[in-house]
């Protein structure tokens, strides 16, 4: 059994949007629920009812309690997911074998919900965001093997319903996932949130799910949700909108928060301890609070973030093969030595051998950086 506010949540189901097309959205602590009109069919990522039907009721996102059991499903209940799903469908009040379930990490008061319409075709998008801490790229190292139905915890997740109050077909559903993962990962990307697996920018996290569904009743037939189509415009721009705005809502994750040179360089596991040791080792005198202090303050310095953008950029141009890797360090290079006018230093002149070829990137990005507070702290102290 579970405690008190887990069998009541369908008493406090509350309705926080509803569609042109009848279909509700409520949300109550720990989920957020979907009642489907009938004549709906749907694609659904799910372990429960999942794939495609034309008989759900209802679809649900589910933020389970935190499970122990990092390498498998035995903490939740039911010692299984589908039958954890399904025994969470009954709490809510729903229907286990016409419901569908996803389950995420993020809290459910963090939803974004956008809708967008064009002449007939309305569309609305529900997301929750959450990738702090499972952000992937696509192409990354795998974190775990699934054998024997064991499975991954779900720590982080952007988990999308889409609804669309056209008819689609078996294959247009299909369609329209693909554009609406592609935009998932334009608002990850646009973010330039960073894989917690490799140095890549991430496309979501490692356990994303969607639900997608259309109104088999509508007289309006669409045929095409790809990204040429009006159709597929408006799945775009419903999901970056929703996804942008729950990544912000559940961890400030935003472009505020992004113009930050140390946040920029965390993808490539670079902190303030790195530059403090590449300080360190340099002439002169080593106050660490101080050059801390000011290694914060020259991080959220704009142009300092949009050199090191640009830096950055160069280095990915090199890892994916577009640029020569001698070729793109030199071009680096010149972009760093504008680092010392940017810092107000009286001579804007990099000294011999800070700069080398021989070095990395980031080094040479650290080395610069490091240069500039060391000796933007001996000029404060001479006047």
């Amino acid at each position: 059994m579970t405690d008190n506010g887990e069998q009541n949540c369908n008493e406090r189901l509350k309705l926080i949007f509803e569609t042109n097309s009848k279909e509700k959205v409520y949300r109550c602590s720990n989920s957020i629920v979907v009642k489907l009109p009938s004549h709906r069919n749907s694609l659904t990522i799910s372990s429960l009812n999942g794939g495609y039907r034309e008989d759900l009721e209802a679809v649900y996102n589910h933020q389970p309690k935190p499970c122990q059991n990092l390498k498998g499903c035995c903490d939740l209940e039911g010692k299984s997911l589908h039958e954890y799903l399904s025994v969470t469908a009954e709490r809510l009040g729903l229907n286990p074998k016409k419901t569908s379930g996803m389950m995420t990490a993020a809290n459910m008061k963090n939803a974004a919900v956008s809708n967008k319409s064009f002449r007939d075709i309305d569309v609305t998008a529900v997301v929750t965001a959450g990738i702090e801490v499972n952000a992937t790229r696509a192409g990354d190292p795998a974190s775990f093997y699934e054998e024997d139905g064991l499975f991954e915890q779900v720590c982080g997740t952007i988990i999308t319903i889409l609804i669309i109050n056209a008819n689609l077909s078996e294959s247009t559903l299909a369609q329209a996932v693909m554009t609406a993962t592609e935009a998932k990962t334009v608002a990850v990307q646009q973010l330039m949130a960073p894989s917690r697996y490799s140095d890549g920018i991430a496309t979501g996290s490692g356990t994303d799910q969607i639900s997608v569904i259309s109104n088999m009743e509508s007289r309006s037939r669409v045929t095409n949700a790809g990204k040429h189509s009006k159709l597929g415009e408006l799945i775009g721009k419903c999901v970056i909108e929703a996804t942008t705005q729950a990544l912000e809502k559940q961890t400030g994750l935003c472009p505020e928060s992004q113009r930050d040179m140390l946040l920029r360089l965390e993808r490539f596991k670079l902190d303030e301890k790195d530059f403090w040791s590449t300080a360190s080792a340099m002439p002169g005198e080593n106050k660490k609070a101080l050059f801390i202090k000011n290694l914060r303050e020259f991080s959220k310095n704009p142009v300092i973030v949009a050199l090191t953008a640009s830096i950055l950029h160069i280095l990915d141009e090199i890892n994916w093969g577009l640029i020569p890797e001698l070729s793109g360090k030199y071009a680096a290079i010149s972009v760093m030595e504008t680092f010392p006018k940017i810092a107000a230093l009286k001579d804007n002149k990099t000294p011999e051998g800070i700069l080398d070829e021989r070095y990395s990137i980031t080094e040479n990005l650290m080395r610069i950086t490091s240069w500039c507070l060391k000796s933007g702290q001996r000029t404060t102290g001479e006047q």
